[in-house]
């Protein structure tokens, strides 16, 4: 189902589907530069509920998935891993596409925990966070961890763009089970987002996600009467965007959401991911508005992979199209970009089970694979032998 009015940027390797001026203008002032990679890692107690994701086979596997990919991102194949890449289903981490740029290209990586159940094997920088209970309790989070975790975005955003002169800031995430949060956040901003989000599953499980998010945002609401509430309307302007995200969040989505307002005051911002970026950017609008902080809306796309823009059992596009529908309308809609990287020719069937619509992005991949169309024009053919070996360097070191 390929969005025939999405426009091809210069390249032919980066897709615009939304604020199409907005993202060209965006592409041309970051052409030739590299990029600085945060990635932040969470975990919601949502992400173990059976079924919910397909980010590790069972919910055992899922618990450790933010630790194997920080783990492989940072360490490389030949590590012996503390936390080994989990099994899927079907297909491979997307961690291997992001590795796969930044290591070629030599793009610094920063790691931050906002919340996980154990420390990872790696030098990562801790925010003093904690993992989010179960979203459908309707009390995810402490308050103060919120506005902790808030102000550690706030405080690290300016920290990372202090040191870029010319380039831009890619903020990642791994937060399994994080497309439910989001969509409970979206919701509770008043977007209409209920069966438009993705998920790793090759046919999104909207029922499910949706009985989840009701259940915790009636929970949230104190609604005395069961049975589904207006959110459209309980939410105009009602609800404090941090205290949403203490209801029905993740630790990621606040830090990241911190580290965004800051950033874009000096550089450009490219929040990496589809659904779960698209609730990040409509938290920082809602923040920004509800505590008057200054950002930069133009300073800031969402960049993801065509198998998030373009997937069938999803509305990515018309999802970003909701942002400027919401009660929060301080930044509008985003311009949402994705790398055109395909793997129907890959000779890896991990790898082709992208394109029968499993696992799709996280860690960054899609920003990736944009930063290396941007700053060293790599096309389809690079991008593939790259992230081929990758896979060949892991089957090879597990043997």
């Amino acid at each position: 189902m390929p969005n025939t009015s999405a426009s091809l940027s210069t390249s032919a390797q980066i897709r615009i589907y939304t604020q199409k001026e907005q993202g060209e203008e965006w592409l041309r002032r970051y052409r030739g530069y590299l990029p600085i990679f945060a990635c932040v890692l969470g975990f919601t107690e949502t992400g173990l509920i059976p079924g919910i994701s397909a980010a590790g086979r069972t919910p055992e596997d899922r618990k450790y998935t933010a630790c194997a990919d920080a783990e492989f991102l940072y360490y490389g194949a030949e590590h012996k891993a503390q936390y080994p890449l989990p099994p899927l289903a079907a297909g491979a981490s997307p961690v291997l596409i992001s590795r796969a740029v930044f290591e070629s290209l030599k793009i610094p990586v920063h790691l931050f925990n906002a919340g996980l159940p154990q420390p990872p094997a790696v030098p990562v920088i801790d925010l003093g966070g904690a993992p989010a209970k179960c979203l459908s309790g309707g009390a995810a989070m402490e308050i103060t961890t919120v506005h902790h975790l808030f102000k550690q975005g706030l405080l690290w955003g300016e920290r990372l763009a202090a040191n870029i002169q010319q380039g831009y800031l890619i903020l990642g995430e791994c937060v399994v089970g994080g497309t439910t949060t989001a969509l409970a956040i979206l919701t509770g901003l008043g977007i209409d987002a209920a069966g438009k989000v993705n998920s790793s599953h090759p046919v999104c499980n909207h029922a499910q996600k949706w009985d989840l998010v009701q259940a915790g945002l009636e929970k949230m609401m104190g609604s005395k009467e069961p049975g589904e509430i207006n959110f459209q309307y309980q939410s105009q302007n009602s609800v404090d965007p941090l205290q949403l995200v203490a209801g029905v969040g993740d630790p990621m989505q606040v830090v990241v959401a911190g580290m965004a307002i800051a950033a874009s005051r000096s550089c450009g911002v490219m929040l990496a991911g589809g659904t779960q970026m698209l609730a990040v950017y409509a938290l920082v609008s809602a923040i920004a508005q509800a505590y008057t902080l200054s950002w930069r809306p133009e300073a800031v796309v969402v960049g993801t992979t065509r198998w998030v823009a373009e997937d069938p059992t999803g509305a990515t596009v018309d999802l970003a199209l909701s942002l400027g529908k919401g009660s929060f309308q301080s930044g509008g809609t985003p311009p949402l970009l994705a790398t055109h990287l395909s793997f129907a020719d890959s000779r890896y069937p991990q790898l082709r089970a992208y394109e029968q619509g499993f696992v799709k992005e996280g860690m960054g991949a899609g920003a990736a694979c944009i930063a290396a169309h941007l700053s060293q024009d790599w096309q389809q053919h690079q991008l593939l032998a790259a992230i081929e070996a990758q896979l060949e360097r892991l089957s090879r070191a597990s043997h």
